[in-house]
């Protein structure tokens, strides 16, 4: 995850007590909230379930994403070193609609002159958010996010957005609930480990 080569060596800062109030925030889609909704267990990293069985947060792995733009963000799953993190409360998960998402990285271009990836908007949209509650707070805070890449491949999002016709997603807990139940999820027993 380009996320944690940013992260990680602030997060040994945090660990080791020198930056002990930093926060870390991964920033998913409400269409494919694996971290703020899953459930942190063993599943297949694949449909196929030929990828090796890995410990992390999920909509399991028959969870069939709907179609965002962020289709790098439409995965069933998260990386295992950001699942631990998160369930050991070292870092923390947030969600965004894609109209909300869009429109920061508009507010970015706009002000920076780079078209972010409708992936990158995500951070963007995040690090907005805490720039305002940090300002609403009167607080000082340092803020950086992973500007992960350009949009320029990704025109239609925009498009789309600027037409008024992209829409919003939030994935029902029915969907993920029923996913996560399925027969074929892994049952793994740690105490044998």
């Amino acid at each position: 995850s380009n996320f944690m080569g940013l992260a990680l060596p602030f997060i040994k800062d945090k660990l080791d007590g020198k930056l002990p109030n930093t926060e870390f925030i991964g920033v998913e889609p409400r269409a494919c909230p694996s971290v703020c909704k899953g459930q942190y267990r063993w599943d297949y990293g694949d449909t196929a379930k030929k990828a090796p069985l890995l410990k992390m947060h999920t909509l399991g792995h028959n969870f069939i994403p709907n179609p965002i733009h962020a289709g790098g963000l439409r995965y069933h799953g998260i990386a295992p070193i950001i699942s631990n993190l998160v369930n050991n409360k070292i870092m923390k998960s947030s969600m965004h609609y894609q109209t909300e998402v869009i429109e920061a990285g508009l507010q970015f271009t706009r002000t920076e002159g780079i078209l972010p990836a409708p992936e990158t908007c995500h951070a963007i949209k995040e690090a907005i958010d805490q720039a305002l509650l940090a300002k609403e707070n009167g607080e000082k805070q340092v803020i950086i996010f992973n500007f992960s890449g350009h949009g320029y491949f990704d025109i239609l999002a925009y498009k789309e957005y600027m037409e008024g016709n992209l829409t919003d997603f939030e994935l029902p807990m029915e969907d993920i609930n029923k996913a996560l139940s399925s027969e074929d999820m892994p049952l793994i027993d740690e105490s044998k480990f």
